[in-house]
């Protein structure tokens, strides 16, 4: 399946086909959503094909100025960002009272995408997917972005596992147009930003947000991927934003016996609830990752080997019994023959 973004069919369809947008010429269409709609386009000056994420605004709404700067926040937030696991921008404008994000073509699926399907990760794919996120954040929060939304949705696996952090919609940036608490202008009601299942306890409670944020739901991202379970859900969005700013969820090796402990307590670290009791930053998070990740291969390298040597004793011992049992068998062969000609 070829898409870029993971959007919900319940959307707006795109009302006549679009020949051209900026440079680009449209090719076909990837997929709609409340937000917007995704076309395939192909960029005649690099000649290679982009994602184009159109705005869907209605006309006349009074929000539409405050639309266009969230959408355009999204281009501004990850176009700074040249990093090999995360989505690469091409370019962004508003032209004809059509505003657009021109971006790299994904080939792939969403991590939501393949979990509904069925996809199960063993420890050593989920922790080598959420480590590469994690050195993606390191590197946004370095550039002063704040993702503000990680989940499965917004992970995007290419060939060979490589993940793309996608839509940058609702990052924090410098310079992003503030609301009158001084908070990043959202389109999300109450100011509660994110996807509800994945969201910090900071954000559930209207609390500040910090690059901590991004730790807490990679680490609830992980805890899904390795238990197939979201580690809260409610049918109440009231009681959801309860459980996730006051419940502690069950440890990912106490549903998932398969899941080795040491990664669980990596989970439930990023997942703490209090900023300052988590991973003090995406880089330490990653670190932790890339050393259980390092040890986990020591161990079946040796587990490997050990299983060789073993191998190898069982075989030598087997050939020895069969020499031996030779040996004994000739001897009592000669004895009957010399017993025989003593007769």
């Amino acid at each position: 399946m070829i898409q870029n973004h993971h959007l919900s069919n319940a959307a707006a369809q795109v009302k006549a086909p679009m020949r051209r947008i900026g440079r680009f010429t449209i090719t076909d269409k990837l997929g709609s959503g409340s937000n917007g709609n995704v076309m395939l386009g192909h960029d005649p000056v690099i000649d290679r094909p982009v994602a184009i994420k159109i705005l869907n605004n209605p006309g006349g709404t009074a929000d539409k100025k405050q639309r266009e700067q969230q959408f355009i926040n999204e281009a501004r937030a990850a176009g700074r960002l040249s990093h090999p696991n995360i989505v690469t921008i091409y370019d962004a404008s508003t032209e004809g009272g059509t505003t657009f994000i021109a971006m790299e073509f994904l080939q792939g699926k969403d991590l939501r995408e393949l979990m509904s399907n069925g996809k199960r990760f063993d420890a050593m794919e989920a922790a080598s997917i959420a480590y590469k996120v994690a050195n993606a954040l390191a590197f946004a929060h370095n550039q002063g972005v704040i993702h503000r939304d990680i989940k499965p949705a917004n992970i995007f696996l290419v060939e060979n596992n490589q993940p793309k952090v996608v839509d940058f919609g609702i990052a924090r940036v410098p310079n992003r147009t503030l609301d009158e608490n001084g908070q990043p202008q959202t389109l999300f009601k109450n100011n509660i930003m994110g996807t509800p299942n994945y969201m910090s306890p900071e954000q559930a409670s209207s609390q500040p947000v910090t690059a901590l944020t991004d730790v807490y739901s990679l680490g609830a991202t992980l805890y899904e991927m390795l238990t197939n379970q979201k580690p809260f859900s409610a049918s109440d969005f009231d009681k959801l934003l309860y459980n996730i700013a006051r419940k502690t969820p069950k440890s990912p090796d106490l549903v998932n016996p398969e899941v080795p402990e040491k990664l669980a307590h990596i989970v439930m670290k990023a997942m703490q609830k209090k900023p300052h009791r988590r991973y003090k930053s995406a880089a330490e998070m990653a670190l932790a990752l890339n050393k259980f990740l390092a040890k986990e291969k020591r161990e079946r390298r040796k587990s490997g080997t050990a299983n060789v040597i073993s191998k190898t004793t069982s075989e030598i011992s087997e050939k020895s019994a069969l020499f031996w049992l030779g040996w004994a068998s000739f001897i009592i062969a000669s004895i009957l023959v010399v017993l025989a000609f003593q007769k």
